[in-house]
């Protein structure tokens, strides 16, 4: 039997929107995420594209502010929204938005006091993957990643690493080298320690580089706001560009102007990614 309890169900657009709970053993605390199943799952079972959200997120921001559902709907695709961190009494904290919960970075810490719950890379990638598809209709065979920010990070690292599991990538403004920008820096020293040498298997691109060629992806889809506050310091989409390059991974970065980073900038792209996923994932 499974274990997620179906806390809330909305109906939208041609679909279901239901707000789940379920506790982690991975993590030792309950934990939460939304998924959007398009009428479709009723008779068959339908692609799931994961989404990964940024610094301070829940599984409620993009399934809020995104307005993906319509066009979901009609591609007939489910969207599956998990929080971005372990929560709750008892789990490691920091007082700062950019480290402890609501910033799980999507990786497995070894370092006190983070270690004993923030292991979000197995979480999303095995025990909420084995929760959800044995709960719902979905495809497993056609499975997409993407996110945003801190989340795009998150979509490129396990994208890349898990090409048997997620079929198709994107990302909007994504972190594409947390080793290298401050945002990364912190959060990579706090819950992997100050050995550089570990931080190259959340990198994406120290991944695409290590890689090369075998990546084993088709074309990754990255928009990025041309305005956004974050792009010099933090997100450095050009590495990402350069790496791609030099390996030669296919990769559409499309710089927007006039955009920021926030998920007006999201909204306005969304639909543009959820058809990149299915051209994939319908192998058209």
């Amino acid at each position: 039997m499974s274990e997620i309890t179906i806390l809330n169900t909305h109906r939208c657009f041609a679909g279901a929107l239901h707000y789940c709970g379920h506790e982690s053993k991975v993590l030792g605390c309950s934990m939460r995420f939304t998924i959007y199943l398009p009428d479709q799952s009723q008779e068959r079972p339908v692609p799931l594209l994961w989404w990964l959200s940024g610094l301070t997120c829940s599984e409620e921001n993009f399934t809020v502010k995104a307005g993906a559902y319509g066009e979901a709907s009609e591609l007939g695709i489910a969207i599956i929204a998990p929080d971005t961190s372990p929560r709750g009494e008892g789990v490691a904290d920091d007082p700062v938005y950019d480290l402890g919960q609501g910033a799980g970075f999507y990786v497995d810490a070894t370092e006190q006091p983070w270690s004993r719950h923030f292991q979000m890379y197995a979480y999303v990638t095995r025990e909420l993957q084995q929760k959800v598809s044995s709960r719902f209709p979905v495809d497993v065979d056609r499975q997409g990643v993407s996110g945003h920010s801190m989340g795009g990070h998150g979509a490129l690292v396990l994208g890349l690493r898990n090409p048997d599991i997620y079929r198709s990538i994107s990302a909007l403004a994504p972190i594409v080298a947390p080793s290298r920008c401050p945002w990364g820096q912190k959060a990579l020293t706090a819950y992997l320690g100050p050995d550089t040498g570990s931080w190259a298997q959340y990198d994406a691109c120290e991944l695409l580089e290590s890689l090369g060629d075998r990546s084993g992806h088709p074309g990754i889809l990255v928009d990025q706001g041309a305005l956004d506050q974050f792009l010099e310091d933090q997100l450095k989409p050009a590495l990402f560009a350069k790496a791609a390059r030099k390996v030669g991974q296919s990769l559409d970065l499309r710089m927007q102007p006039g955009f920021d980073h926030s998920y007006f900038f999201v909204s306005s792209f969304i639909g543009d990614h959820l058809r990149h996923h299915m051209a994939i994932l319908d192998g058209s």
